[in-house]
């Protein structure tokens, strides 16, 4: 591990793995004649945990401390692999046990942490996926036993949030499930959440308090960067996600884009129509927020094998897979690769060859830091 610190920016590198440049802050101070002189100095780099620790200290102008907030990360009983990757790229993978997770024998959720958090920022992270009642109900236990503690703010880092899809009301009977999951996660206690690539951007609006909202694209642009491919296509699988097709289009140079029309004539039930663009002899890259039972993405597979493609991959966020997905997807034939990302663990029995999984701990893990430091996690300059 080295450290170079100059002025104006700090480089820390920690063991070789992870390089992490921020920004110095500087204070002038201007003391009255008679006045103790007080130095203000610049935040240190903690060499061990490899991310800046601004010191504790005191403004005599303004009367109390700043950095006095420390960073802790707990994960859901779910969420393990990424939980870990996320804690270890901040530094903050010392802790044995920090967190009691366990089930009783009803079916009742136990949550206990069992170090101090007092006045800490404490982030947790837990994705509400299959089984989700679960998953949510130990997420609200988590929230509710950090606010006991006394932690000074609560974010839950939800990498795939359950119940996005139920977004808007078809019917005046039905329940707006994506908005009460909101309401009951803000009550239980969280101040602020951190998700990625919801299925649609209004359900961030459902939350009374801040939202961060990241994006799983980075990866999967430079996956497909890496590959350096000829004569990609990307392709979105439907109209609505077209947005999304478009801009991972821009960031690989520009690519030609091509939709595939689609009329869904119940629950998980697609049936593909035409597409919209030219995919003729090329690498059709198909692109969604995530991948339930797996139906539209095969579908529009086999649309674009009939237009011509000469090869398919499938790049989604979030690996839901459930049912008859894996089956499908690993149809000899469709697919040369289906890239996901690791928001949804997935078991060995839902793995196949063609599969890729790329972790999101770096995104995730810069969010987390830039909220404690007070950094914009969205704004690039």
């Amino acid at each position: 591990m080295a450290a170079f610190v100059g002025s104006g920016v700090v480089t820390v590198r920690k063991r070789g793995a992870v390089e992490r440049r921020v920004r110095r802050r500087t204070t002038v101070s201007v003391l009255a004649e008679g006045e103790d002189v007080k130095k203000l100095v610049a935040p240190s780099v903690d060499l061990k945990n490899g991310f800046q620790v601004p010191e504790q200290r005191t403004d005599p102008q303004l009367g109390f401390r700043f950095g006095s907030r420390k960073l802790r990360v707990f994960g859901g009983s779910n969420i393990g692999v990424l939980h870990r990757e996320v804690a270890s790229y901040l530094g903050k993978e010392d802790s044995e046990d920090p967190i009691v997770l366990k089930q009783f024998a009803d079916g009742e959720n136990y949550v206990r942490i069992q170090e101090s958090v007092r006045g800490c920022d404490v982030f947790l992270v837990q994705s509400t996926c299959n089984p989700v009642n679960d998953n949510l109900m130990e997420l609200l236990l988590m929230i509710d036993a950090s606010r006991r503690a006394h932690a000074g703010q609560i974010t839950a880092v939800i990498p795939y949030y359950g119940y996005a899809r139920a977004d808007r009301l078809v019917d005046g009977s039905e329940a707006l499930s994506s908005k009460l999951v909101a309401n009951i996660i803000t009550k239980a206690g969280a101040d602020r959440v951190i998700v990625m690539d919801m299925h649609s951007a209004q359900s961030c609006g459902f939350f009374d308090i801040p939202v961060d909202h990241v994006y799983g694209s980075d990866v999967l642009v430079n996956y497909i960067r890496k590959k350096e491919l000829d004569d990609i296509v990307i392709v979105s699988p439907d109209v609505g996600g077209v947005a999304r097709a478009r801009q991972i289009a821009k960031e690989c140079n520009d690519a030609p884009l091509a939709i595939i029309d689609k009329r869904r004539s119940g629950h998980n039930v697609a049936e593909v129509m035409h597409v919209i663009g030219d995919v003729s002899g090329k690498t059709a890259v198909l692109v969604d927020d995530m991948i339930d039972t797996a139906g539209t993405i095969c579908a529009g597979a086999q649309v674009l094998r009939d237009h011509g493609a000469k090869a398919v991959m499938a790049m989604a966020t979030h690996a839901v897979f459930s049912g008859p997905a894996v089956e499908r997807l690993s149809r000899p034939g469709l697919f040369e690769e289906v890239v996901v990302t690791n928001t949804i663990p997935l078991p060995e029995e839902k793995q196949f060859p063609q599969l890729r999984v790329i972790s999101v701990a770096e995104t995730f893990g810069e969010a987390i830091w830039k909220v404690h430091e007070d950094y914009s996690v969205t704004f690039r300059a």
